[in-house]
């Protein structure tokens, strides 16, 4: 994982606004690496942060899921993009403060319905480009977890310090509903 600084910031926000999907690969090896790295247990299912229909049409492709299928075909793992949605655009977070990113969020996700059974006791990665207040991984992490899920893992590109100030432990690894 990098800190989100020169020159991941700005390679980070040509793939994701730019359409520099090329990116994808480079980014995809390092965020694998990092995850051999740090020895985590396998998922058995990488998942991206999803996007809602207006938010997935205005940038032609979701950048979290070019990410996650190329982490999954690294890993061994299964990639669906089909299970944790966004069914419904809200305000872009990096235009909000801490309490509003938590707030924009709340019902921002929700698990298939049809589908949620192949959640049942899976470890699930949830993959992202950048994690800022750790608000977004919070939330849908949630809606995995009360979806059936065992553990999920946040695998993301890149931490902006903000994020790290707050360290928010349950954000990385093990969220498990309390």
């Amino acid at each position: 994982m990098a800190d989100y600084s020169f020159p991941w910031d700005r390679l980070i926000a040509d793939f994701k606004f730019e359409g520099r999907a090329e990116l994808a690969g480079m980014l995809a090896a390092r965020l694998h690496a990092a995850w051999l790295q740090a020895a985590s247990p396998p998922a058995s299912l990488v998942l991206p942060v999803p996007l809602s229909a207006d938010r997935l049409a205005e940038r032609g492709y979701n950048q979290a899921w070019e990410l996650a299928r190329r982490v999954a075909a690294m890993s061994g793992s299964r990639a669906r993009a089909d299970l944790l949605l966004r069914p419904w655009d809200t305000a872009h977070q990096a235009d909000l403060n801490r309490a509003a990113r938590q707030q924009n969020l709340r019902t921002a996700f929700m698990v298939d319905p049809r589908r949620r059974s192949m959640l049942a006791g899976q470890r699930v990665a949830l993959v992202d480009d950048v994690m800022t207040t750790g608000a977004t991984a919070r939330e849908a992490a949630a809606v995995l977890l009360r979806a059936g899920a065992a553990a999920v893992d946040v695998w993301v590109v890149a931490r902006t310090e903000d994020d790290k100030a707050d360290d928010h432990r349950d954000d990385n690894h093990d969220d498990r509903e309390r």
